[in-house]
Parts: structure tokens; C-alpha cells; sequence
């Protein structure tokens, strides 16, 4: 057996929420170990945000809440997060987290949230699956659900 199948297989439900771009916003996770039978869900959130950081903070939050390095299915509905760790993040790299705009390499949007999720991705075996948005997907509507309500609380706070 090779160490990436014995590696114990985890499940990440993420997503996040804004209320306006920039905003309250909110994130949420859930964790599911289908060998144990085990989920936990996380949310939180911040005063003023964008809907693209709280998408990268709800899979920074679940990776981080992981004690052993394992193998992960991202389960998402931001092709934001997918996609850039699935193609843009080794260029972001290679140009010291600069992207290319026209002909000059410019600063990478969320550079501190794409930073630390890059050292999360580097210690598990992840795999990014994207599902549709608000189309009834049972944990991606209860990830938004939570989500909100996360961002709610800072709308309605001080």
C-alpha cells in the first residue's frame, strides 16, 4: 500500500459569504471523516471582506483544523479557490506572488490568504471537486447557511 492511500481520507465542505464586496462576510467548513462516521462544522467571520477572501478562509480554516497529514476532497462552489490552486498558484510562486496584467506583473490579490493556504496544500494530498452553487447540494447549502449567518453577526454588530 502507498503512503497516499494509507493516508487517513478526510472531506471539506467550504464556503463563504459577503453582505456587499467588500463587506460583513462569513465563512463556514465542514469536516467529514467517512471511516469514523465523524463531522464537525466551523464558521466565523470579518467586519470587512470580500466574498473571495472568505471563500480562501473557509478551506484555510478546515485544512488548519487538521491534526495529520491526510488525503482531502475540497468539495467548493468558488472556482476562484479551485482553480487557482489547481493552476495559478506555481506562477504566483515563480513570480514572487505577482501576476501577469497585460505586459507587468502585478501583486496577487489576497497574497497573504493564498500564502497560507499554499503551506496547508503542501502538507496534505488534496483534490478539488466543484459543485454548482444554491442548486441544493444538502452541505454546501448548510456551509452558505452558516456562512451567512456568520457574516449577519458582523453586519449587526457595532
Amino acid at each position: 500500500m502507498s503512503e497516499e492511500t494509507s493516508l487517513p481520507f478526510v472531506r471539506l465542505f467550504t464556503d463563504g459569504a459577503c453582505r456587499g464586496n467588500p463587506g460583513p462576510g462569513g465563512w463556514a467548513c465542514i469536516l467529514r471523516h467517512p471511516a469514523s462516521g465523524t463531522e464537525r462544522e466551523f464558521s466565523g467571520g470579518e467586519r470587512r471582506t470580500t466574498n473571495n477572501q472568505m471563500e480562501l478562509q473557509a478551506v484555510i480554516e478546515g485544512l488548519s483544523r487538521l491534526s495529520r497529514r491526510s488525503r482531502v476532497e475540497i468539495v467548493t462552489d468558488s472556482r476562484y479557490v479551485a482553480d487557482g490552486c489547481r493552476s495559478w498558484l506555481s506562477g504566483w510562486k515563480r513570480n514572487g506572488w505577482k501576476r501577469r496584467q497585460g505586459k507587468k506583473l502585478v501583486p496577487v490579490k489576497n497574497a497573504d490568504r493564498w500564502q497560507k493556504l499554499d503551506r496547508l496544500l503542501q502538507q496534505h494530498d488534496v483534490r478539488f471537486t466543484v459543485v454548482r452553487g444554491h442548486t441544493g447540494h444538502p452541505e454546501n447549502e448548510r456551509c452558505d447557511e452558516l456562512a451567512v449567518a456568520a457574516a449577519e453577526r458582523f453586519r449587526h454588530s457595532g
